[in-house]
């Protein structure tokens, strides 16, 4: 089972190294995948939840540890013409990955090719044991 860390997060939320891409290498350095939010303005790419705070390259992105979460339509066109794996959701059940994996809401139905987004310990904790590709979390140390 792969396990992914949101945003650079492996054992609390709301840390303010969110996105911080030094943070990012760091946690794929633990052997960690991790979940990223993309932005692409005026022909930049950056990094950050709510806005695009930390600008990055395009190379930055080729990582097959990464998981880049589109914010806006810009982005996704960018990742998909430069095969980087991406996706868009907002608030649906489910959406494919840009390679085919199930990107799945917290407390959905899951398959073999999910990947479940935990929000709590105990989410990360019940779907462990589950069939699943991996879990998406703020969690995910409490697995390792």
């Amino acid at each position: 089972m792969i396990l992914i860390s949101h945003r650079g997060n492996i054992k609390d939320s709301a840390d303010k190294s969110e996105n911080n891409p030094n943070r990012i290498r760091s946690v794929v350095d633990m052997g960690y995948h991790v979940e990223i939010d993309v932005w692409l303005k005026a022909g930049l790419l950056f990094l950050g939840h709510d806005s695009p705070d930390y600008c990055i390259d395009l190379d930055f992105l080729k990582n097959d540890a990464l998981w880049c979460h589109a914010k806006n339509l810009d982005a996704l066109q960018f990742m998909l013409e430069n095969d980087v794996h991406c996706f868009w959701h907002q608030t649906d059940d489910f959406t494919l990955t840009s390679r085919g994996h199930i990107w799945t809401y917290p407390n959905k139905k899951i398959c073999a090719k999910s990947v479940i987004v935990c929000n709590t310990i105990e989410e990360v904790s019940h779907y462990s044991s589950q069939n699943i590709y991996g879990i998406c979390s703020d969690y995910v140390e409490i697995l390792k």
